[in-house]
């Protein structure tokens, strides 16, 4: 299993191959909410042209990081941890900072109880995060 991050945290079975998180062709929807179809990338109303979509493929397994890079959003793997993490899109993120505003998100504590952002609206956060790699 591997864990998927994006504006939650999702467990997709599949294999990270280097650089590369792997996975069957069906499970798109479950680790991202997008799905592949022959036009593009699509989620509800949105679909996003993909140019090369041999690109996403390795052999018969989806590359979850060709299908973040065709979204064009920034993802890093930690192949040891068995963890991978999409950032937002490029204008969530311009705007983010702009308005000194952190997106919504849910994460697990350390008990593995998970939590919104939004719980604790009007008081102050202290968000503490590190990197095994």
């Amino acid at each position: 299993m591997i864990t998927v991050i994006t504006d939650q945290e999702h467990e997709v079975d599949g294999v990270i191959d280097g650089a590369r998180v792997l996975i069957d062709p069906s499970a798109l929807s479950a680790a991202l909410g997008w799905e592949l179809k022959p036009e593009g990338l699509c989620r509800d109303d949105v679909c996003v042209p993909v140019r090369d979509r041999a690109a996403l493929f390795a052999g018969d397994q989806l590359d979850l990081v060709g299908v973040a890079a065709a979204l064009r959003r920034p993802a890093v793997v930690d192949p040891d941890g068995g963890v991978m993490a999409i950032a937002l899109p490029s204008e969530e993120r311009r705007q983010a900072l702009q308005d000194r505003h952190a997106p919504a998100f849910t994460l697990p504590d350390i008990e593995g109880k998970m939590h919104s952002l939004d719980e604790w609206s009007g008081q102050k956060k202290l968000l503490f995060a590190w990197a095994s790699w």
